[in-house]
């Protein structure tokens, strides 16, 4: 017979209409981690790329204070520096890969290196894997320039910065998952370094739970509409994933899931998180894999079937990105220091610190999430079994949103492993998360169609 559990609304954090009290409950440890992202250092870190004069991934690489060999040399001892608080636990190694020939944006093969920090996960049995990146290479207009003045202090000295910060922060807290701290190159002759990690990844087969690229999260104000804002920042995520099968593509188009894949998930799980551990700061949830046209670090990633999503500002100034460091008509062009706000990069990188602590400690998500199509009814039944990996559940959190809505509603706790709820299927969408006695949840799953007998 089924029943109708008891139902406990909690955390309703996201958008939507301010109708009543928002309770925000914070883990005091992560608390204190955000808090100790420092603005003072994120201005220090990016001042020292700015002053590699360029890193344009043609640039020199053996001059030991210019040119992309002397940054990423620069940012790996930076990492190195955090090895002895993680307790053994934090490596830190360059991954080398060639590009470059006949009919490519490099014409020649060329050599370069990412940076990747590794902080190994406290659970042996626990193979997530939690991935955070931002690109070191900058340019100017020429794709070939190699030797102009390139500062990239937003583009993307920002989104280093917030890394190396992380790195240091977080690197003494134990976590049951493991994170991975990417500084890549090639971003801007076609997303190389990314590519080679999505590649690595697939071929040794890691159990990427979320990837998260942050490429320009300093600027606060546009050009041409001379907007100002640095209290949003965008997440963009894919809707129908760049990589489906045709059984993936049956079930979205039978449950109108085009909305609810997995990035859409991850998506929303960096608003919900991200504003509770964070003040003062909007996450904006942009419905498309990335800007219109255009790329990042995440897609590869996403190309090969992994969970991944883009953090970016909410403004973009085209007077500064890729440009060639001048004054002109009374305007200042170039990517400089003077066109990052500190402070809403420290902001950022809180949220993104935020996101994977919480993912790094949760359970792991529900598995087989359905929702029963056996009989007619205005009410719906979900069903689910608990993770066959890493800690016991304390519980599970039912996720409902009305079809319209972008973001989740209403969050109802359950000890069980299934529920009838008074809201019909026809109206609405669900989801189900895991979540420890902390509060620390895990991304949420879509239910798939099932009858349950």
């Amino acid at each position: 017979m089924k029943r109708f559990y008891h139902i406990l609304l909690a955390l309703t954090l996201m958008a939507g209409p301010l109708n009543g009290q928002t309770i925000i409950n914070r883990d005091p440890v992560i608390s204190e981690m955000v808090s100790a992202v420092s603005r003072d250092n994120i201005e220090s870190t990016i001042n020292t790329l700015v002053s590699f004069h360029t890193r344009h991934n043609l640039s020199i690489q053996d001059d030991p204070d210019r040119g992309i060999g002397a940054s990423w040399r620069w940012v790996k001892a930076d990492m190195e520096k955090s090895i002895p608080a993680s307790d053994g636990r934090l490596s830190v190694e360059y991954v080398d890969y060639i590009v470059g020939g006949e009919g490519q944006r490099i014409k020649e093969p060329v050599d370069l290196k990412n940076v990747v920090a590794t902080l190994k996960g406290t659970d042996p049995e626990d193979d997530r894997i939690l991935i955070i990146s931002a690109h070191l290479d900058s340019r100017v207009e020429g794709d070939a320039d190699n030797t102009t003045f390139a500062p990239g202090a937003n583009d993307d000295g920002s989104g280093v910065a917030a890394i190396l910060e992380m790195v240091r922060i977080m690197s003494p807290h134990p976590f049951s998952a493991t994170i991975k701290f990417m500084i890549v190159t090639g971003e801007e002759h076609g997303l190389l370094g990314a590519a080679h990690m999505a590649n690595i990844a697939e071929k040794e087969g890691w159990n990427i739970v979320a990837m998260l690229n942050n490429d320009m999260i300093g600027n606060w104000q546009s050009s041409g509409t001379l907007l100002r804002d640095n209290m949003r920042v965008r997440v963009f995520s894919e809707g129908v994933p760049a990589y489906e099968t045709e059984e993936m593509a049956r079930t979205r188009a039978y449950t109108s899931g085009e909305n609810d894949g997995k990035a859409r998930q991850l998506a929303r799980y960096i608003k919900e998180t991200g504003e509770r551990y964070v003040d003062q700061l909007d996450v904006t949830l942009v419905y498309r894999n990335d800007r219109f046209g255009r790329g990042g670090d995440h897609t590869p990633f996403c190309r090969k079937g992994f969970t991944a999503v883009r953090i970016t500002e909410f403004n973009e100034n085209y007077d500064r990105t890729h440009a060639t460091p001048r004054v002109e008509d009374g305007i200042e062009y170039g990517d400089l220091p003077v066109g990052v706000d500190f402070e809403y990069v420290r902001k950022n990188a809180g949220i993104n610190l935020a996101t994977l602590a919480n993912l790094a400690l949760a359970p792991f998500s529900p598995e087989n999430v359905s929702v029963n199509l056996s009989g007619m009814s205005n009410s719906t039944t979900l069903y689910w079994d608990k993770p066959a990996q890493g800690k016991e559940p304390a519980g599970y959190y039912l996720l409902i949103r009305e079809t319209w809505q972008h973001t989740w509603d209403k969050k109802i706790f359950v000890s069980d492993t299934e529920i009838t709820v008074p809201y019909s299927k026809d109206n609405y969408f669900f989801a189900v998360q895991s979540v420890d006695k902390v509060g620390h949840e895990s991304i949420p799953v879509f239910p798939a169609p099932g009858r349950r007998r």
